[in-house]
């Protein structure tokens, strides 16, 4: 979802010339065939957005699985292109490396201040990891390799598994079901009391390609002043998830009841994400929650047609 965003932005720069490779032809996992592929093309920019992700419940499910592949995968990545003399990187994470009990809105310095979320504490250290090996890099070898912390996402190209997504997708997977079949009522997993921010992947592409346009001495600067290495990109509102599957319901048109099933856990309480750091560059999102819900539909619509 995020790296086909991306290519799309980048893309409309007839400058840019745009590699892209896909699991099938590159295995991320292996090191020999990642720092071969690197060294053959020599990039100038590198987006790091491959990664293994999913819901509360894949990552509690599979926690093993979550930090073995996004560690291999975010070291091999991250090594090949100081090998290979990639100029900039920039590595992007998730809101879940923040203590559970980090304070509202949580700020770039709340890093290793406190314990993690359970549910999702493999994936959290991983990530947790990318963010000190790109610190670690530039310190000791003078890179450029950047690091932005999203808070959730989700857009078109996400995943709309009903078992093992974010909570937007397997929603509106669930509504439209619901409403194709005429069922009288949909199950959301939570007590939906728990508070989410959520930001449309388009905005979080102009501010990947926002963040590497920073000049270097301008982000160290910040950085020292912030007393962090890392970027926070949020929306700068958040929605309780009960009236967050109501606007799912609408947009899709499902006139239903809607369960909360409080045997699934719900995860951190609140999870908001102070982007004050990245907002006193210039960059704001555009895109509302509504808007971004009725283009995400519109997706799901014209590309699971086998579900319709």
């Amino acid at each position: 979802m995020v790296g086909s965003s991306i290519q799309r932005l980048l893309s409309k720069d007839s400058e840019n010339l745009l590699i892209t490779v896909n699991k099938a032809d590159l295995d991320l996992r292996n090191q020999k065939l990642v720092n071969e592929f690197f060294l053959d093309h020599r990039f100038d920019q590198v987006y790091l957005a491959a990664a293994k992700v999913g819901g509360i419940v894949a990552n509690n499910t599979y926690p093993a699985d979550f930090i073995s592949d996004n560690l291999t995968i975010q070291s091999n990545i991250i090594t090949s292109s100081y090998y290979s003399e990639v100029k900039q990187l920039l590595f992007l994470g998730s809101s879940c490396i923040y203590p559970k009990d980090s304070q509202q809105p949580i700020p770039e310095s709340a890093l290793l201040t406190g314990e993690l979320e359970k549910t999702n504490e493999a994936y959290a250290i991983a990530k947790i990891a990318g963010i000190k090996m790109c610190y670690f890099f530039n310190k000791q070898y003078n890179r450029d390799f950047r690091a932005v912390m999203p808070t959730n996402l989700y857009g078109p190209n996400d995943n709309f598994d009903e078992i093992n997504s974010h909570v937007i997708p397997a929603l509106i997977r669930k509504f439209h079901e619901a409403k194709v079949s005429n069922q009288e009522s949909v199950e959301v997993w939570g007590s939906g009391s728990p508070f989410r921010e959520f930001l449309y992947v388009d905005d979080l592409a102009e501010a990947c390609k926002f963040v590497m346009g920073i000049e270097k001495s301008t982000l160290d600067e910040k950085n020292h002043e912030y007393n962090s290495s890392h970027l926070n990109i949020g929306y700068g509102e958040e929605i309780n998830i009960s009236t967050l599957a109501s606007l799912i319901s609408d947009e899709v048109g499902f006139n239903g009841k809607i369960v909360f099933n409080t045997n699934y856990p719900d995860g951190t309480f609140r999870k908001l994400l102070d982007s004050s750091k990245i907002n006193s560059f210039g960059w704001k999102p555009k895109f509302s929650l509504r808007k971004g819900l009725n283009l995400t539909y519109s997706f799901f619509k014209n590309n699971y047609q086998d579900i319709a």
